[in-house]
């Protein structure tokens, strides 16, 4: 019996929906289950599951030889189940938190070496620095001036009052511009706006759009910077790493959080990592660069029909530059500033209570109102400026704040990295995929075969697989598979949390 669901939105599969239990049941007691069970357990925990239906075959290369043919019509439900490789945890949380396991092994192995990165990066010059967006208008806040709590994220602590301003009078439209409530957390006033009429909404989003662009202008003044002082102390050219996640504030504004480094220039290998003088460019040097890019790089976007003299584009006047320590004595350590950024590479939109896919014409009107909440009115002016160029405007790329206007107009990546900072996603999926198909070939090899013996470097996989659907068979197929997965993650998390690795 196959279910109708909307993609993206998971089964019904609690404990109190009777169908559901039903037929979890009616799996459980099918001969077979167990192999059911070890069959789907790849994908076991992904809410949206693509089936494929097909033949797989593996190959040794350097022979010929097939090592395994498989035909999905032999397998149980006679398909083969793939997660959906969801990025983002309000969608797949299983998928989400392979992706942030990944995210943490390439970003840590920018400051700390391995998965074929130098050990010899934990000695060069970093810095953990955060980019704030500019303000666009006064906005309800929960300002907390002294922390008495260990856990930011779930803040008891008694916040100021928002606004509290004697002299601050009222807006042109009548609103008081002062606010003396102390907003709790959780508080859905926070982020909003004191007056929407007065906020500045063409300008938010135009620049979620282009911060994009400030940070590459941004970098590059930051190493100019220090190949200036390279200059005047006679040592070669540097270039600075980086590996950066983006992040929602709860206005709707991104933010950038940014692991810098410092390597030398091999002009033979300009592939190569290689450390900087040893005494010549020192961590304090970098947080200078970056300071002064963060103050001094500003740009004006190409003209738009509402703003024939573009948007001027710059940073916010917070810029936090820390130090990154590896032995975690620090207020910065590489444990916790990778950690921190692969769980904001999992998010999106979610703290600003919008969560949407692109949007089309044909959905637009539900998400979008120009006089409705703050969102709709973000989203709104994202998908107007982006329908209301005409041809001479075209070549400015505004038609790309429509094309995310789910997306507040952001449309860059939410974790990215300098070509030489750290590993490559890939390198993590490759090695995982070769790890799982020598289990299988071990297996069907029989248990006195060792691992060690296939040559996962020859292998060779042959797909004839197509689309068959997306989704569990049953809502009761998607619980068995969600609480053997729920089971599996939090022995690892546990693991985790006494190995702290």
């Amino acid at each position: 019996m196959t279910t109708s669901r909307t993609r993206g939105r998971p089964p019904e599969t609690g404990a109190s929906s009777p169908f559901a239990s039903a037929t979890a049941f009616a799996r459980a007691v099918q001969p077979g289950y167990f192999d059911w069970l070890s069959h789907v357990w790849p994908a076991a925990g992904c809410v949206n599951p693509v089936r494929l239906r097909g033949t797989s075959m593996t190959v040794d290369a350097s022979t010929g030889e097939v090592l395994r043919q498989v035909d999905t019509a032999d397998l149980p439900d006679g398909v083969i189940y793939k997660p959906c490789g969801n990025r983002r945890a309000c969608e797949c949380p299983s998928c989400a938190e392979v992706y942030r396991r990944d995210a943490f092994q390439v970003i840590r192995s920018g400051l700390i070496g391995g998965h074929g990165i130098p050990a010899s990066v934990a000695e060069h010059p970093a810095v953990f620095a955060t980019f704030t967006a500019p303000g666009f208008g006064p906005v309800h806040s929960r300002r907390v001036k002294t922390h008495a709590c260990a856990d930011r994220s779930g803040c008891r602590c008694r916040p100021l009052p928002c606004r509290a301003r004697r002299d601050a009078g009222t807006c042109p439209h009548g609103r008081p511009l002062a606010c003396y409530d102390r907003h709790g957390p959780g508080d859905p006033g926070v982020g909003k706006p004191l007056c929407p009429d007065c906020y500045d909404y063409d300008s938010h989003v135009v620049w979620n759009n282009a911060s994009g662009e400030l940070w590459r202008r941004t970098k590059q003044a930051a190493e100019r910077y220090l190949n200036a002082l390279a200059r005047k102390r006679g040592l070669p050219p540097v270039h600075i790493e980086h590996g950066k996640a983006a992040e929602y504030q709860v206005r709707g504004a991104v933010h950038f959080h940014v692991l810098a480094r410092i390597d030398a220039i091999d002009p033979g290998d300009p592939d190569a990592i290689v450390p900087p003088p040893r005494f010549g460019l020192t961590v304090a040097d970098l947080i200078r660069a970056i300071r002064h890019a963060a103050e001094t790089v500003t740009f004006t976007t190409g003209p738009h029909p509402a703003n024939l003299g573009g948007w001027m584009v710059r940073w916010g006047e917070q810029t936090d530059v820390r130090v990154v320590l590896l032995t975690g004595d620090g207020t910065v350590s590489d444990y916790m500033v990778s950690n921190y950024l692969a769980k904001y590479a999992t998010k999106g939109t979610e703290i600003t209570g919008h969560a949407s896919r692109r949007l089309t014409p044909a959905t637009i009107e539900l998400h979008a109102d120009p006089a409705g909440t703050h969102v709709q009115r973000l989203i709104s002016a994202a998908w107007l400026l982006g329908k209301a160029t005409g041809p001479m405007y075209g070549n400015h790329g505004w038609n790309s704040l429509a094309r995310w206007a789910h997306m507040l107009g952001f449309g860059g990546h939410f974790l990215t990295k300098a070509r030489r900072y750290g590993v490559i996603f890939q390198t993590l999926r490759n090695a995982r995929a070769a790890f799982r198909r020598a289990q299988v070939l071990k297996q069907d090899n029989g248990p006195d075969s060792s691992q060690d013996d296939i040559d996962t470097e020859t292998i060779l996989v042959i797909n004839g697989l197509s689309y068959d659907g997306n989704g569990w068979r049953t809502t009761g197929d998607a619980l068995l598979a969600n609480t053997a997965a729920d089971l599996a993650r939090r022995r690892r998390q546990a693991a985790r949390e006494e190995t702290h690795v």
